[in-house]
Parts: C-alpha cells; structure tokens; sequence
C-alpha cells in the first residue's frame, strides 16, 4: 500500500468499506435467519437492503473518482462477521442468542460509523462534495441502525426487550 497522499488514504478507506459493506451482504441473510425475535429479524432484514444502497453508493465514488474499486479484503470486518458466526451457530435460549446477535451486529455497526466517519471527513478535506455527501446519507443509516439494534435490547418506552426477556427467560 502506497500512502503518498490524503487521496490515496481516502481510496484505501472506500477500499475497506466497499470490501467490508460486501462482507456484510453474504453475512446478514445468515444473521436474519437466526434472529427469532421478529423486531430483530426485520431491522437485520432492513439493514440488508441499505447495505446493498452502500455498496452503491461506495461504488459511485469509486467512479466519480474515475477508478475501479480496488480488491481488498477488510479484515476487521472478517473478524466481526467470525464472531457473528459463532453466535449464529449457538444453541441455547432464544432470547439470549438474540442478545448476543445485538452485541455482534452493534460492534459491527460501529466499526463501520467509525470509518465512514473518517471517509466522509476525508471527503471533505480533499473538497469532494458529492463523495462527502453520500458517506454522510450511509453513515446516518449506520448511526440510525444502531439505535435500532439498541431499542429492540432494551425494548424502548413500552416494551421489556430483548435483554429483558433473556434475563427472565419469557419468549
């Protein structure tokens, strides 16, 4: 990897995050599946569509900066997916494997706020509004699938929540 600029360190973060975003595209049909919780299933189900927005958006930079995006695997995002995977495969209650679901997706997510949060940062510095732009929309979905993932552990004004429920062993 050759960092001779801020472009350059700019590229090898869309590189990351167009390689993590894609990792995440083969992981979360598996990670829905496994939430029994149907809150949980249908945030994992949603956040899937905006994943495959991400990956757009990721790629319409690549080609506004008139490059194709580079062959790289992220591997912080390949370990948070392992780890996810271990949870999907687990036995046990249903409810608090759908708390430790929470915990793998909300360390996933951010991750991913902390780099298009950089990105977008980058963005801006090397003034390319429109790249800026676009990391902000994705990275508001991140921060937004967060809290989602927050409400549904804590169930929110009206309801016990996931976390709750694995502590009583209500389904």
């Amino acid at each position: 990897m050759n960092l001779s600029s801020l472009n350059d360190v700019f590229v090898d973060q869309l590189a990351d995050l167009y390689s993590a975003e894609n990792q995440l595209l083969k992981a979360l049909p598996q990670v829905a599946n496994a939430a029994t919780d149907p809150d949980l299933r249908k945030a994992f189900e949603h956040h899937l569509e905006e994943t495959r927005q991400h990956v757009t958006r990721l790629g319409t930079i690549f080609g506004e900066l008139g490059i194709a995006p580079p062959a790289e695997e992220c591997e912080a995002m390949k370990g948070l997916i392992a780890e996810g995977d271990e949870i999907v495969r687990s036995t046990g209650d249903p409810m608090a494997k759908d708390a430790a679901l929470i915990a793998a997706a909300q360390r996933i997510e951010h991750y991913e706020i902390a780099a298009y949060g950089t990105a977008r940062t980058l963005a801006g510095e090397l003034d390319l509004g429109n790249a800026k732009s676009l990391l902000d929309q994705t990275l508001g979905e991140e921060g937004n699938a967060d809290k989602t993932l927050t409400k549904i552990a804590t169930g929110g004004l009206f309801s016990t929540g996931v976390n709750r429920e694995a502590v009583t062993g209500r389904t």
